[in-house]
């Protein structure tokens, strides 16, 4: 290592962000990257672990102290190297990854872990300010054909390795632009869409086609999922035209909240809410914007997705956010001697909270109430667990004013009606029935046809669905090949 005894010299540095009052003035990123000399010194942190649990901890497991080495020498362009080796788009990953490698750093059993995501975030902007991201198409073609269905970061990951091992990839996307929930569900304040655009000219210089507005098989009737398509091909099509086909649509159906007053107008899905935004953030026009101006907004959820509303309504300029979890509150501090290197339960505040937003824990909603047909409040009641379950506390009954309800309480599972066109078997929480194995993995119980990131796992993170399409590829190049010198 360059500094033997930088962990014990040097201190974390977290990425800075702009002022509050400055972010909320529009819907574009405001995370101030480290430079150069702050990059440094957090790779001079790196302890150069025999055993780096980080490694591990990231799931498309990235090289880390590596490229923490290759900046602290200011090798920036052996840095992206070592960083592409494992990662196709760590300007997605270094943005909204929650960085689980952190939490696995060695560093974290009794200090602050290593600014890994930081470092990863420096490497890729400065990559791409130095031109270093080019194209990388095959030298050789294959002559097979195969279709990507789904265009988010698994379905992008997989379509890129498959075009550099020679192959002619069609990625496919119900949406007018490709990205999936990268681009109609992160707000553009934690990734401005620029970025999917950039690797979208890349993919297409490697030799991927791009057909947008397409959708494989029919949506449910009635479905809330926002569609854009134009065209629809059905799987038996796919099946005729391409050596294989790899599903990896985005787990898209939201979990409802079926309680009383349900039905009343201004309680809608973060999904229905999210994606507006983006798209008049792209400078598409919509008539009838979901939009939080001057309005009590009460979102329903405490993850990410939640977190996401609570930024966005603050941008539209709400009245008042708060937001419910109906989990007790977590501790402020995680118990590192028992949760150390797995993802910690700890108290998680997110820069939108900081923005304005009042939090409520261990509560749940018992009815909708309104007048007219709208939603004006809602009725909560606190919650404890008691024999391993969940159970009302009796006299904490309690109304909340609200005149717009997000719910944003996860996804189950995806788009069920593109799994049962192609008649792909599903497990018990309706995802593609596929395994992972090192060989034949990723491949369902219908012939030629594969299944991979949210579609086979659930809703997960950015990172899990690259690391699934990266794997996938490789399942699939050796399924056509018969082996595949693509990395798994």
């Amino acid at each position: 290592m360059g500094k033997i005894t930088g962990f014990m010299e040097f201190e974390r540095l977290e990425e800075g962000y702009k002022p509050v009052d400055e972010r909320l003035k529009n819907h574009k990123e405001f995370v101030l990257v480290l430079d150069d000399a702050q990059a440094k010194v957090q790779g001079a942190r790196c302890m150069d672990c025999g055993t780096p649990f980080c490694n591990s901890g990231c799931p498309v497991n990235n090289i880390i102290p590596d490229f923490n080495e290759l900046v602290f020498q200011g090798d920036w362009k052996n840095a992206i190297e070592v960083l592409h080796s494992t990662n196709n788009f760590p300007e997605f990953t270094g943005r909204i990854c929650p960085a689980p490698c952190e939490a696995a750093c060695t560093l974290n059993v009794n200090d602050d872990a290593v600014g890994i995501k930081s470092i990863e975030h420096a490497i890729i902007d400065r990559a791409w300010q130095e031109g270093w991201v080019q194209p990388r198409p095959a030298a050789h073609k294959t002559g097979k054909k195969v279709a990507v269905v789904g265009s988010g970061p698994a379905g992008m990951a997989a379509a890129q390795q498959l075009a550099r091992a020679g192959h002619d990839v069609t990625l496919f996307e119900k949406n007018d632009r490709i990205g999936g929930l990268l681009r109609y569900g992160i707000p553009d304040f934690k990734m401005e869409k620029s970025h999917i655009d950039r690797r979208a000219e890349q993919l297409v210089a490697e030799g991927v086609t791009l057909k947008t507005c397409v959708m494989v098989g029919q949506l449910p009737e009635g479905s809330k999922v926002t569609n854009w398509s134009q065209e629809t091909i059905s799987p038996e099509q796919l099946k005729k035209e391409f050596d294989a086909v790899l599903l990896t649509g985005g787990s898209e159906q939201s979990r409802d909240l079926a309680v009383p007053g349900r039905d009343l107008s201004g309680i809608h899905f973060a999904m229905e809410f999210l994606p507006q935004q983006n798209k008049v953030n792209a400078g598409d026009k919509l008539k009838g914007q979901l939009r939080a101006d001057g309005k009590n907004v009460i979102v329903i959820g405490g993850g990410d997705t939640g977190s996401d509303c609570v930024g966005t309504s603050n941008r539209h300029g709400a009245k008042s956010v708060t937001q419910f979890e109906v989990m007790p509150q977590p501790p402020e501090e995680e118990n590192r001697p028992l949760t150390w290197p797995y993802w910690p339960l700890k108290m998680r505040t997110s820069s939108s909270h900081e923005e304005g937003c009042s939090r409520e824990f261990a509560i749940s909603t018992q009815e909708f109430i309104g007048e007219k047909g709208k939603v004006t409040g809602l009725k909560t009641v606190e919650v404890e667990f008691k024999d391993g379950k969940l159970v009302n506390v009796p006299g904490t009954e309690k109304t909340y004013e609200a005149d717009m309800v997000l719910l944003a309480m996860g996804f189950v599972n995806p788009v069920a009606t593109v799994l049962d066109a192609f008649g792909v078997d599903k497990d018990n929480r309706g995802n593609a029935k596929a395994t992972t194995e090192f060989t034949g993995g990723y491949a369902t119980n219908v012939d030629k046809v594969f299944a991979a990131g949210d579609m086979r796992r659930g809703q997960s993170l950015v990172v899990w669905a690259i690391r699934e399409g990266r794997q996938a590829a490789r399942s699939i190049d050796e399924y056509l090949m018969g082996t595949s010198d693509l990395p798994r």
